[in-house]
């Protein structure tokens, strides 16, 4: 069994420490809420910033969804995995750097919203041969409890990243903000931010790509000369064979994809509502953002040791069935309280289902076709990735307020819950 020494696994956990910061800079709670409430404040005609946002998140899984099969394939040939993560991570790097140039100014909405969403969909692609990574490093034994340790130190990053970015750019509110006091004008600290986020990233990316091993040749399958279209004949005959293998992995893979694309609604769309619905300042959502990493990364540790016990399936059940309540609740409520309360308690539930979820598909998967399976994982999640933004988006045309939106992405956790029922996991 090919387990991976302690250093490769925190070089491992690393790169979602960096990984799940720009997450939270970027798509979640300050570079979305400076373009949905600064940038595109004046924005002409009827639809709002918000909505936009959701379209351009939905564009970012559209590629997602149509690149991430030919990655799964091409990562599990050797020495692919680590070069794949390397250049996946240096565009979003890249990307991030780029958001600097992104004015307060209704003209930069839309550059502004491509760079989230190409951004987004790099870092994405990215958990392709990261997630692959984790065959390396683990046994059954211990694969939730690396799973879990990885997202609860990419929490962890978020928070300290939020925190260096609340008190050093952007607490306060005279015309400088800060305890290094850039300037408010034009967007100018939020500009600064993004620049600390890309080398964040760039920073605790490197371990990983420096001490976690190639796949061996003995393993990996030879696919050196493998182009594009050759990449969707091998996942189209690996399909088939996960068919006839086990119908239940493409269930999972259909079920995971939906529930996925509903946590991912809700930390995209969290902090938007937190201050156009609930009455946050700008400023608070970064407080709230600290608090809720915090809660997710003990969730994700603590879930992980869950999934060792119980098994991946009963913690994905039940914290599904917890979110949706809570989500329920949130929207009869009003205030910052309430979004405070419930936003905490959702992202308490959040941790252990994408811990075991990652797990359940590593423990369906088979030996030295990791990169494959993930693929499939991102690809699936990626396929149905309009559900959240779209239903988020079409609940708000709906009932004229964008409180509407949570409504679309309970829509989404229930469906996943319901399709996630059905799945048959076999005994470990």
């Amino acid at each position: 069994m090919r387990t991976g020494g302690r250093k490769q696994i925190v070089a491992w956990a690393l790169w979602d420490f960096g990984a799940t910061g720009l997450n939270a800079m970027v798509v979640t709670f300050v570079f979305s809420v400076y373009l949905t409430s600064a940038v595109g404040d004046d924005l002409p005609g009827s639809a709002s910033p918000a909505s936009w946002l959701g379209w351009a998140l939905g564009l970012a899984g559209l590629v997602v969804a149509v690149l991430a099969p030919v990655t799964g394939v091409w990562v599990d040939a050797p020495w692919r995995r680590r070069r794949v993560l390397a250049v996946l991570t240096g565009l979003a790097v890249v990307l991030t750097a780029a958001m600097s140039q992104i004015r307060d100014d209704y003209h930069y909405l839309i550059p502004g919203l491509l760079l989230l969403a190409a951004a987004s969909a790099c870092n994405e692609l990215a958990t392709v041969p990261y997630n692959a990574m984790l065959r390396q490093l683990s046994t059954p034994q211990t694969s939730g409890q690396i799973s879990g340790m990885g997202l609860g130190l990419g929490y962890l990053g978020s928070v300290v990243l939020l925190l260096v970015g609340y008190f050093g750019f952007i607490a306060g509110d005279g015309e400088t903000r800060g305890l290094l006091g850039f300037a408010a004008a034009d967007g100018q600290n939020i500009r600064a931010v993004m620049v600390l986020t890309a080398v964040w990233f760039g920073l605790f990316a490197l371990p990983v790509l420096i001490t976690v091993p190639p796949v061996p040749r003995d393993v990996a399958p030879a696919r050196a000369g493998l182009g594009f279209f050759g990449g969707y004949r091998v996942l189209w005959s690996e399909i088939v064979s996960e068919w006839r293998r086990d119908h239940h992995v493409v269930y999972y893979l259909i079920a995971s994809a939906v529930f996925r694309d509903g946590l991912t609604g809700i930390f995209a769309f969290g902090a938007v509502l937190g201050v156009n619905v609930y009455g946050i300042s700008g400023a608070d959502v970064l407080l709230f953002g600290v608090s809720a990493s915090t809660i997710a990364a003990i969730g994700a540790v603590i879930g992980g040791l869950l999934d060792d016990r119980f098994g991946a399936k009963p913690v994905i059940v039940v914290s599904l069935v917890a979110m949706i309540a809570v989500g329920i609740t949130l929207m009869a409520l009003d205030g910052p309280l309430a979004f405070w309360a419930c936003g905490l308690a959702l992202c308490l539930f959040i941790g252990p289902t994408l811990s075991a979820a990652r797990t359940l598909m590593l423990r369906l998967s088979a030996d030295g076709k990791e990169g494959v399976a993930f693929g499939l994982y991102t690809t699936t999640g990626r396929a149905v990735s309009y559900l959240a933004p779209v239903l988020f988006s079409v609940f708000i045309a709906i009932f004229g307020t964008d409180r509407a939106g949570m409504g679309g992405l309970l829509v989404v956790l229930a469906a996943g819950l319901l399709a996630m029922l059905a799945v048959r996991v076999p005994r470990r």
